[in-house]
Parts: C-alpha cells; structure tokens; sequence
C-alpha cells in the first residue's frame, strides 16, 4: 500500500478528490451539479498557475517564495497598462515580461550568485513587494476595462476563456516535462547535479530557465486573478507562495528535486481549492484557508518522510533476504562441489 502510494502520487491525490467530492455531495446535494465543478476550477486557476510554475523550481531542487509578490507585480503591470490606455494583449505581454524578469532575476542570483534559493527569494520577495507598492502608492486599482473581464466571464462549454488558456498551458508544460530536453535536463539537475553537469548539462542556465518559466506562470496568475475581480487589491499575491508550495508537495513533487509531474501539482492545487469551497460551505472565516495549508504541507511533508524510511526499511530487508538466499545457495553449492570432488577422487583411488 505504502509503495503504491509513493508510486502513484497522482492517482492517490486524485482518489482524495473524489472521496472529498462524495462526501461534500452527500451533506450537500447541490454540490453535484456541473456549475459547481466549474465554479471550483475557476477558483483553482490561479493556483493552478502557481503550482505549474513552482514545481518546475522545485524539480530543480531549489525553492521560490516570492511568487505571491511577483504574481502582485504582474497584476499591477497589466492593469496600470490597461487604465493607461493600452490594447488588451499589449497590457498581458508587459504583465508577462515583469513576471518573467523577475523570475530571471531570481534565477540569476540563485545560479550566478550562488546565494541559497529561500534566502535569494526571500529578500525579492520583499524587493517585488515593495515595488507593487511603490507604483500604486498603496492603493487598489481599479476602473479596469471589461475587455479582461470578459476572458474570466465569458464561456465555451461551460468554461471560461482563460479556463481554456489554462488548460492548453498544462498540455504545454507535460509535453516539455516529458518530451524535450529541457524538461530531463530539469530532472537531472534536481536528481543528480553531479551526474548532470558530467552529461553535459548547462546546471546554471536550466536553474535560470526554471526560474524564469516560474515567474512568467506568477505573472499568468496576476492576469487571471485581474480578470476575475476587476480590480487590483494592494494585497494582492500575499501568502500564495506557500499554498502553491503545499500543492507541488501534495501532488508528489519532490522538495529533493528530480521527482513529480505537472499533473500531480495540479490536481494538488485542485485539492486545496477544493478545501476551501468546503470552508465555504461550513461558514468558516476565510483565515482558516492558510492554516489549512499549512496543516497539509507539514503533513504531507511528515508522511512523505515516514513513507520514505518505511520504504527504504523494506528495501534492505528484501536486500538482506536475497543475500542469504544467495549465500545459503552458494554454500550449497560448495557442499556440493565439494562433494562431487571426494567421491571422484575415491573412484580413482579404488
């Protein structure tokens, strides 16, 4: 059981899902209706994003905790543009840029600088935030056109413009994983950097590319968060880095690097969602969201430790197993040979 756990992340977080679906629906029949599944992907999209950003950092076993502020940032820079007077998609490519030049820089100061990942992303962490602050002066802002509100509101097939955007970006980010060298260069660099750089691996320019793609994903989040409330809060971003973090862990990506897939942070970025629309329904105060969070990255955090020591037990007991099963085998044989070898030399005595 434990070993099909660890095996298959995805499916086990996929099966709580579903339990967690079952057991809403039965204390609230409502639940099973197809508008409220599309209303809980809606809310999951921004940490979606998030999570498809932050686990490719994390497959390269480093870390960014600043992507709440460069999300904040992003979402500043589109909609500064836009009440500016800019044309819709020139106001997401500017967002796109800030996002990712601040996962560059991120990315720089990690590979170049050699500085730690948490302790390089913390100091940018209050870097972007302070910025976002600088530029609005504090204030919200809001006024936007309905052009970017449309992308949230309006629908195809029950799902919304960006909903389909989002979609096609995680088909994206599983083919690179997958399919491409970049994405098994990211798995070589978390797994082995040793063995990495002896392939022939670029380390400090993968680290870079992973934290860059973060960034631009942080700032994909900005965007959507604008479009689906119309304004830009002066907190916007705050204390997501932590639930995309928690999504990545849940899904089965590996804080040691080399280990998960898109897939698994994104249906972890389902779950948490999916616990917050259960708040919802228990009328808890929306502060219980973070402690949630919390509560389920530390315990996942515990049970992926628990699980890898039970594992690894079973490994060497097996291994210990088999070897003396060799070595009585061997024995055997010696006795064997040993005996073969008496009884010929007496024949040819005789």
């Amino acid at each position: 059981m434990l070993k099909f756990i660890k095996n298959n992340r995805e499916s086990t977080v996929l099966i709580a899902i579903l339990i967690l679906f079952i057991s809403i629906s039965i204390a609230d029949s409502s639940y099973l209706e197809i508008q409220t599944l599309t209303m809980v992907f809606s809310s999951a999209q921004v940490l979606t994003l998030l999570a498809i950003g932050a686990s490719m950092v994390l497959l390269t076993r480093n870390i960014d905790v600043s992507v709440g502020s460069t999300m904040g940032l992003s979402a500043v820079a589109v909609a500064t543009a836009l009440n500016a007077g800019f044309p819709l998609p020139i106001a997401v490519l500017m967002a796109l840029f800030v996002g990712a030049l601040c996962g560059f820089l991120n990315g720089v100061l990690v590979a170049i600088g050699k500085i730690p990942a948490i302790v390089a992303t913390l100091g940018t962490l209050g870097l972007f935030r302070g910025l976002m602050l600088l530029w609005t002066g504090g204030k919200w802002i809001e006024g936007l056109p309905n052009s970017i509100k449309e992308l949230s509101s309006s629908d195809f097939l029950g799902v919304s413009y960006f909903g389909w955007i989002i979609l096609f970006i995680t088909a994206i980010f599983a083919y690179l994983l997958s399919h491409t060298q970049l994405g098994r260069n990211f798995y070589a660099v978390g797994d082995n950097l040793q063995g990495a750089r002896q392939l022939g691996v670029n380390v400090d320019t993968t680290r870079i590319i992973a934290f860059t793609l973060n960034g631009t994903m942080a700032a994909m989040a900005g965007v959507v968060f604008t479009s689906q409330i119309g304004f830009v809060p002066n907190t916007t971003g705050s204390g997501l880095e932590m639930k995309a973090i928690a999504a990545c862990v849940l899904g089965g990506v590996s804080l040691l690097g080399g280990v998960g897939k898109v897939i698994g942070a994104i249906l972890g970025a389902f779950f948490l969602t999916q616990i917050d629309s259960v708040l919802v329904l228990l009328r808890l105060p929306a502060w219980w969201n973070d402690f949630i969070a919390g509560l389920v990255l530390i315990s996942v955090l515990v049970f992926d430790g628990r699980l890898r020591v039970s594992i690894e037990k079973a490994t060497k007991a097996q291994r210990y197993a088999r070897f003396r099963v060799d070595d009585k085998e061997r024995s055997d044989g010696e006795q064997k040979i040993s005996s073969i070898s008496t009884k010929v030399k007496k024949e040819n005595l005789s």
